[in-house]
């Protein structure tokens, strides 16, 4: 979701993806839950990335809720099957539906930032909860 949050609205997102990774210490959550003032300037000052200072310091508020949600609920997962009972939804043309308003709101309620309706759903895509490929798409399969 940080990596969503971070490059909405630009184009130029698949190639940025792997600069971040490097920024961001691969993701490491333990890593970039404990950020500080000084590896903050060093990530906004880093020109290979997104250096907006309000999604950095999001990026690190929100794993460290993220983290809370998995102490929680055992896992990330077990958080989204409470919005989707585990089921994989088949749908395709939409950027947002109830799931991902529903998760949206929960996050925002518990302090996360940058993590709108549109955000959601395209994450739940990624980790393949909503499934959007049409027929005529080479990755398309049946139920």
């Amino acid at each position: 979701m940080t990596r969503n949050g971070a490059f909405s609205g630009l184009m130029t997102a698949i190639c940025l993806r792997c600069l971040c990774w490097r920024a961001y210490d691969e993701f490491d959550l333990d890593k970039v839950c404990g950020y500080d003032e000084e590896k903050i300037a060093e990530l906004c000052s880093d020109s290979s990335i997104v250096r907006n200072k309000l999604k950095i310091r999001a990026s690190i508020s929100n794993a460290i809720i993220f983290r809370d949600i998995v102490k929680e609920q055992g896992s990330f997962y077990d958080y989204l099957c409470r919005f989707t009972d585990g089921e994989i939804l088949y749908e395709c043309d939409k950027t947002t539906n109830e799931w991902s308003d529903r998760i949206s709101a929960d996050l925002k309620k518990r302090g996360m930032k940058f993590v709108g309706s549109v955000i959601i759903y395209s994450f739940l895509q990624a980790v393949g909860v909503i499934y959007s490929h049409d027929r005529e798409c080479g990755l398309y399969r049946e139920k």
